[in-house]
Parts: C-alpha cells; structure tokens; sequence
C-alpha cells in the first residue's frame, strides 16, 4: 500500500524530469535559431514547438519539422 509521501515523491520526480525534458527542448530549439527572425509563420511555429517538445530526442538524430499551409483569405 502507498503512502501520500510516496506519492507525493513520485509527481515531484516526474514534474521535475517533465520540465527537465522541456528545458532540453528549449536548447535544441535555440542552438538550432528557431527563436530568431521575426516571421512567424505556420510552420515555423509547428516546428518549434515540435522540436520543444521531442526534447532530448533532438540529440539523437530526431529532426521533427512542420509543413502546414493556412487557407488563404479570399478576394
């Protein structure tokens, strides 16, 4: 039976390697100049946050990228 301290340890550990995670992601997003620019464009928003979100995959080989296209406004 599990007690509130072992629970409590086990969502505290997992927070923790979730925001580790997230923070990985974040570098690999900028080492790769994904925050630069001023164009953000579908795509390039998909794509951040993909890579953002793969995290450390980023350093095995993973290279996610978005293609997405907006329906253009008619005339």
């Amino acid at each position: 039976m599990r007690t509130r301290t072992a629970s409590r340890t086990g969502s505290r550990t997992l927070a923790i390697i979730v925001v580790v995670w997230l923070l990985i992601g974040l570098a690999a997003a900028a080492q790769r100049s994904y925050f630069s620019g001023s164009d953000a464009t579908c795509a390039k928003v998909g794509t951040t946050l993909v890579t953002v979100v793969a995290g450390p995959l980023n350093y095995i080989g993973a290279n996610p990228k978005i293609d997405c296209t907006a329906p253009q406004p008619s005339k």
